[in-house]
């Protein structure tokens, strides 16, 4: 059994591949060794769907970061426009749910743009600094998005076939016992 679970099939990040049972009876040998075999199976099945969560996670939030960056990315690229033009940047901006206000950004070879980096953290960059910046974060969080992604399908398959597995264990059992118990009764018919 330690075999069946120590395949050297794995995604590219080093999930490993759910193994799928055939036959049962080419795996439990004895069938005290049931309890722990099927064990090994719900843990494994555990695991996949820890992982899977775990990913899920991290999808959700790529496509909430993913929006956000675009948008900054789309507003500095907007700036530095007007600063290639030479004229000023008019904008209206909220000042609180029902108070708006105009401004004029003023867009000179000094421009520059405060660019929130997370854990309470803004710096300060050349809008060509932030544009490049933004540019490689923006196709990082596309790249994780896509590896999330095709993870989560990866473990979705293999959740499947550990719970296959697991069906297939546990139908086995039913049908061992109920062989046993069939040929106690016999035993006991026989004896009467």
């Amino acid at each position: 059994m330690d075999t069946l679970f120590n395949s050297t099939k794995t995604n590219s990040r080093g999930i490993p591949e759910a193994p799928f049972v055939e036959k049962v009876e080419d795996f439990i040998k004895d069938p005290n060794d049931f309890d722990l075999c099927f064990n090994k199976f719900q843990e494994r099945l555990s695991k996949y769907k820890y992982m899977q969560e775990s990913k899920l996670v991290s999808v959700k939030q790529l496509k909430q970061k993913i929006p956000d960056i675009e948008n900054t990315l789309g507003m500095c690229r907007c700036l530095e426009a007007k600063k290639n033009s030479g004229s000023n940047l008019e904008t209206n901006y909220q000042l609180n749910e029902t108070l708006y206000t105009t401004a004029e950004i003023d867009t000179t070879d000094e421009l520059k743009v405060g660019l929130w980096l997370g854990a309470d953290v803004m710096l300060e960059y050349p809008i060509d600094e932030a544009i490049e910046l933004l540019t490689a974060k923006l196709a990082e969080a596309k790249k994780n998005l896509d590896i999330n992604q095709e993870d989560v399908e990866f473990l979705r398959e293999n959740i499947t076939t550990m719970e296959v597995n697991c069906a297939r264990l546990y139908n086995w059992d039913v049908e061992k016992r109920q062989q046993l118990k069939g040929a106690q009764q016999a035993t006991e018919n026989l004896k009467i």
